[in-house]
């Protein structure tokens, strides 16, 4: 871990694996850079998340600092994000397919999943990430008609999140206003957000 990565403060109320609990969203990055290599074993765990009829709907466009694509997808995010993103050692956006042929069908329809299919693939680049030594940050905050332009998205898929990936870096070289921020954030108890049977 960085020497100015925070010190891990969350605690869990039911036990839980280490990696959910490390696992977060930082905006320090370090001038590390990624192999593609890399980049693809972070990937390779995406791949195997669940989906409904096993359709794996989620699309993932990446770019590695430096590479033709980069200044495209990083001039998509918002200023804001632009800032930090910046020193990422790639980004990532993640994308879904609206369509998927059924089994024993031959016509593509509607997929209702997609989106839900599309943000287990994320869980799973994030965790693996961690579990990695790397710190993914996916955020939404992107023009999405302009990084449909810069990835060239087919018909019928819709974005999500541009994910930014890095090695955690200091904070002292982030913006001031954001210095503050570069911790990670609590958690709802499991009684704010879980409820037996019926919502109350």
């Amino acid at each position: 871990m960085n020497a100015n990565t925070p010190i891990q403060t969350r605690v869990a109320d039911h036990p839980i694996n280490e990696a959910f609990l490390g696992r977060w969203s930082p905006r320090a990055f370090s001038d590390a850079t990624i192999t593609e290599q890399e980049l693809h074993g972070l990937l390779e765990a995406a791949r195997w998340a669940p989906s409904a009829f096993n359709a794996q709907p989620w699309r993932f466009v990446y770019t590695l600092r430096g590479d033709q694509a980069w200044d495209g997808i990083l001039g998509a995010l918002m200023p804001f994000n632009q800032t930090w993103a910046e020193k990422a050692s790639a980004l990532v956006i993640l994308a879904s397919d609206t369509k998927f042929t059924a089994p024993g069908k031959t016509e593509a329809s509607d997929n209702g999943s997609h989106a839900f299919d599309a943000g287990a693939a994320w869980a799973y680049l994030a965790l693996q990430a961690h579990m990695a030594g790397w710190a993914a940050h996916a955020m939404a905050g992107f023009d999405k008609a302009a990084m449909a332009t810069a990835i060239s998205l087919p018909e019928h898929h819709v974005l999500h999140a541009a994910i930014a990936i890095g090695k955690p870096g200091n904070i002292a070289d982030l913006p001031e206003a954001l210095q503050a921020r570069e911790v990670p954030s609590p958690r709802h108890p499991v009684t704010a957000t879980a409820v037996h049977g019926v919502f109350k």
